[in-house]
């Protein structure tokens, strides 16, 4: 049998059975490159609205880009939905240091206040990616932790060979070994792509692999637990679609979710999916909203290009998308990404 039926993604999580899927929020880092594309906003938004219907919990943000207002921006996306206190990380290792395009909305102002209130000004002022996930590690369950990964892999690649300190007495590989039991990620590619300029499907370098390469060597030839990919081809054939960003998102004055849509590329324009597609089955494994690989195992190469060869037992598997599923998918995400905030969470959040 080549493909596996969607249901078999929970046997792809160690130690986790359906009712406890069921009945436990699943604890998330979400670790992302933000400002370099409008989709982690998006997904971003999607961890809020599935934390406020009772189906995960945000432990931290940590950042692989870094420019010193991605943090901020982060901050501002977080208050907005009520929980301006989650630990946000940065990197500091000159991956993409420009602020991009909707980035800069940590410091817009309307009549001399803030647009979005937040009180993070600087990345400067936020701590070290790699301790913010040393700390939330230690601190979480065993075998609990799901962290999605939808930048770069500069961060994770850090912490597995980061050494014991006042944080935790394990190193960066035991604390993953003991804390986490899956990674989702969205990185590589695992169809040839239609080459931009002749259509003609080719061989495809990801942008998250190729912006740090050294670090995906690391990261993925080390990494000791399951990984889940959502490849380029996944988020790249479910496109958000551009009537829900002037449509659903109106009942503020000014949502971040949709003006960093908006300063991305101005609509009207259906921007894939790619990271919204890691939170989605990263929260909802059970729900069959894809279809699994085989698995196996996944090598990035000093190009920057990746190879999966099946093995038995395998660490890695990744998504597989038919065209039955994506309405439902795509229903989905634009649900979750638009959803406002919970009153028990942002009760002010109307009055913006």
């Amino acid at each position: 049998m080549k493909w596996f039926a969607p249901l078999l993604v929970l046997l792809f999580l160690p130690q986790v059975t359906f009712a406890e899927e069921a009945r436990k929020p699943a604890p998330i880092i979400f670790d992302t490159d933000i400002g370099n594309d409008c989709d982690d906003v998006l997904a971003l938004a999607m961890l809020h609205a599935l934390e406020s219907r009772g189906e995960c919990k945000l432990l931290a943000v940590t950042i692989t880009k870094d420019n010193d207002l991605a943090a901020p921006f982060t901050d501002c996306v977080n208050t907005f939905y009520g929980r301006g206190d989650i630990p946000i990380g940065v990197c500091r290792s000159s991956v993409t240091p420009e602020a991009g395009k909707f980035n800069p909305l940590a410091k817009a102002e309307d009549d001399g206040q803030l647009r979005y209130p937040h009180d993070l000004t600087s990345g400067k002022e936020a701590p070290d990616a790699v301790s913010v996930l040393r700390k939330t590690l230690a601190a979480a369950e065993d075998d609990s932790v799901v962290i999605c990964q939808v930048g770069f892999a500069t961060n994770l690649a850090d912490l597995l060979e980061s050494s014991a300190d006042e944080i935790s007495p394990l190193s960066g590989m035991d604390l993953v070994k003991k804390k986490v039991r899956l990674l989702s990620v969205m990185a590589a590619a695992f169809t040839e792509i239609p080459d931009g300029k002749t259509g003609e499907p080719k061989r495809y370098r990801e942008y998250n692999v190729i912006k740090d390469i050294p670090a995906a060597r690391r990261l993925f030839s080390q990494w000791p637990g399951p990984i889940l990919w959502s490849g380029f081809e996944i988020g790249l054939n479910l496109r958000y679609p551009h009537e829900s960003i002037e449509r659903d998102y109106s009942y503020v004055a000014h949502h971040p979710v949709a003006e960093a849509y908006e300063l991305y590329i101005k609509p009207p324009h259906d921007r894939p999916t790619w990271d919204l597609t890691s939170v989605l089955v990263a929260v909802r494994p059970d729900h069959g909203y894809f279809d699994l690989s085989p698995a196996g195992q996944v090598t990035v190469e000093e190009d920057g290009y990746t190879t999966f060869v099946p093995t038995e037992g395998g660490r890695d598997r990744y998504l597989i998308l038919r065209d039955q599923q994506k309405p439902r998918i795509i229903e989905a995400l634009t649900l979750l990404s638009s959803e406002p905030p919970h009153a028990s969470a942002n009760s002010s959040a109307s009055e913006r």
